[in-house]
């Protein structure tokens, strides 16, 4: 039996150029995802791990330096009695000038060389780790036809960053049923960032630290052990922030503070200090409040670690002065088909709002 943590897609370096939120957020998710790398490091020496598995993107390639590349190998030397095993990914490929290939790596790291395919033999542990590291930036080869494994008395695992949920992905698609006709007792992927197991045997361990809005709910590591026929490996959150989703309804009866509290109230102190939110106000609001998104996030900066807000409300529209306006054309005609219908029904209600907003749109973009 071996006691693995499988990680990867630490995005270290990365300068989230593509995300809503500001620099200074930025930086510090940074600086955090740092912190994260060094605590997994630190979990597998306290833990007496056997192995770390990272499944590719460690790093950013075109934001990370020499300098970076010393730190992470630093970091690594000190887990000195656990076998740390790197496959690389499409963000930190292994190609000529890889970072990877400019400085000596400590005994105890072993990274896939980026010549298809290969393993590595762990005698003292009974194990046979195989792996693949890339060496482009996108890759569609049938790479699994190369794997035979001959050695079936020891624990086999497949270390490798691809795609099993997207067959026509370029990033290395990899066909579910043949993967698991292999035999191999484990096989830890990288590449999605949504930690998930496929089946019992095959894991994806998704980002440790979630990098945007696409990544909400847990992520951390998978960890626990493996040995034939038995793996009992599971997710262990990890990550020092989640980000977070919430749609909150608006009426017209609230009032500009009504909103304001109904947002503070979306979460506990504890939690919208921990985390980064982006809440989404929908339903109908008074037309006379004006909801101006910068100042509210401004209002609500010290309630929250971090807040965006999206504005989807509907204004309460004064339905007898538009019907009088727009007697002559489908907007009048489509307030008096609605009005006989119930109003104060909220599906009722809803439809008519809606498609009144949908109506004034067309009429701006002709």
């Amino acid at each position: 039996m071996i006691k693995c943590i499988h990680t990867g897609d630490l995005h270290l370096g990365s300068q989230f150029r593509n995300t809503s939120f500001d620099g200074i957020h930025a930086k510090q998710r940074r600086l955090e995802i740092w912190e994260t790398f060094e605590k997994i490091v630190d979990r597998t020496v306290e833990n007496n791990v056997d192995f770390l598995f990272i499944a590719g993107d460690l790093y950013e390639e075109k934001y990370f330096t020499i300098g970076d590349i010393k730190r992470v190998r630093d970091k690594l030397k000190e887990a000195k009695n656990v076998n740390i095993i790197i496959s690389t990914g499409n963000h930190d490929p292994i190609g000529e000038n890889s970072l990877y290939r400019k400085i000596d790596w400590p005994k105890n790291v072993y990274i896939f060389d980026g010549k298809g395919i290969s393993s590595i033999e762990f005698k003292k542990e009974n194990t046979v780790v195989w792996g693949y590291s890339w060496d482009k930036k996108e890759e569609n080869e049938d790479l699994l036809s190369q794997i035979k494994i001959e050695q079936n008395e020891k624990i086999n695992i497949l270390l490798i960053h691809g795609d099993v949920l997207n067959k026509n992905s370029v990033y290395l698609p990899i066909n579910k049923q043949l993967l698991e006709s292999k035999g191999f007792d484990y096989i830890g992927l990288g590449h999605i960032h949504k930690p998930q197991f496929i089946t019992d045997k095959i894991c994806y361990c998704g980002s440790p630290e979630p990098l945007d809005f696409g990544e909400t709910g847990i992520h951390g590591i998978i960890e626990g052990t493996i040995e034939k026929e038995s793996v009992t490996m599971s997710l262990l959150p990890f990550s020092k922030r989640s980000f977070i989703i919430k749609e909150i309804n608006i009426t017209e009866i609230m009032t500009y503070n009504d909103i304001l509290n109904k947002i503070k109230e979306s979460d506990n102190l504890f939690m919208r200090e921990s985390n980064l939110y982006r809440i989404v106000l929908k339903g109908i609001k008074d037309r006379d409040i004006n909801l101006n998104i910068e100042d509210l996030q401004e209002i609500l900066s010290n309630e929250f670690y971090y807040v965006e807000l999206i504005d989807e409300t509907i204004p309460d529209y004064d339905l007898e002065k538009l019907r009088a306006e727009n007697e002559n054309n489908i907007i009048g005609l489509f307030i008096e088909e609605m009005s006989k219908r119930d109003l104060e029904d909220e599906v009722n209600k809803n439809a008519l709002y809606i498609g009144l907003e949908t109506l004034f749109k067309e009429k701006v973009i002709k």
